[in-house]
């Protein structure tokens, strides 16, 4: 780690009823429960553990959930098929 240096390029900055808001580099997305069912109801600690291995590339290990940038920003271009549990 270079001193001085963010070790940490993405937060989560606000988890709200509606979805999360994620911080990469002082752009700001927001990711709506409606496309990414993944973190409605999940604890917090689980939300706010996210990564970036690769610039644009995000991954929540507790989640087992792996976003791109484009995804967040164009989710109607990656339709999403999610299994419930019955």
């Amino acid at each position: 780690m270079v001193i001085g240096s963010s070790s940490s390029p993405v937060e989560v900055t606000n988890i709200s009823g509606f979805g999360i808001w994620l911080l990469v580099r002082e752009k700001e997305m927001f990711l709506p429960y409606d496309e990414f069912p993944w973190f409605k109801d999940r604890p917090v600690r689980e939300i706010v553990n996210v990564e970036e291995p690769q610039p644009g590339h995000f991954y929540w290990p507790e989640l087992d959930v792996d976003l791109t940038e484009e995804i967040i920003e164009q989710p109607e271009r990656f339709p999403m098929r999610v299994k419930q549990l019955i």
